[in-house]
């Protein structure tokens, strides 16, 4: 996997957490970096240390089924992707501006299951997980801070985009492993 492809997926994964963001941007009278940052920081160590695990488990399963780890890989990404295409569509409440330990850590965990998955796609795909854990934790740290910004400018607008997005680059990925595992494509 290229870096161009880890932040295809890095985006992907983070679109959930950024929709987030953009809700918590928007229920907050003023933004400031203490506030962006610490949003940025939950989703940012979840979104890096799901894929950790789910990498953990993964391994642990790899040499059993490793002729068919190209169709795990589509299926996890294509079931993620068409599951935040779903989100995009339905009208969701925005959490409140609350920052507290119990709030952030039950959003993030919830926006980072999809991370997990993609974690056990990674030791199909014998990813070094280390600096691709830390890169998805870093691109989800950015892309949450600006996510609280643009909500708290713009509004709701971006939210189901966002979602959408995400879940089309997951699909798209999925199957660029299948078809580079049946030959279709070689790069």
């Amino acid at each position: 996997m290229n870096l161009f492809e880890l932040l295809l997926i890095a985006v992907g994964v983070s679109m959930d957490a950024f929709a987030v963001a953009i809700c918590k941007g928007l229920s907050m009278p003023k933004v400031t970096v203490k506030k962006a940052g610490t949003v940025g920081l939950y989703f940012g160590v979840f979104q890096a240390g799901m894929p950790l695990i789910g990498y953990i488990l993964g391994v642990q399963f790899r040499d059993i089924i490793s002729s068919v780890d190209h169709w795990v890989a589509f299926l996890l990404l294509s079931i993620i992707g068409v599951s935040m295409i779903k989100e995009s569509l339905e009208n969701e409440a925005c959490p409140t501006d609350n920052l507290d330990f119990k709030s952030m850590v039950t959003l993030s965990l919830s926006t980072s299951v999809d991370a997990l998955a993609v974690g056990v796609t990674f030791a199909f795909l014998n990813v070094s997980i280390l600096p691709a854990v830390t890169f998805i934790g870093l691109i989800t740290f950015s892309i949450t801070i600006a996510g609280v910004i643009v909500g708290n400018i713009f509004g709701t607008r971006f939210k189901s985009k966002a979602e959408l997005v995400g879940g089309l680059v997951l699909i798209g990925m999925g199957i660029k492993i299948l078809f580079e595992h049946l030959g279709f494509i070689t790069f």
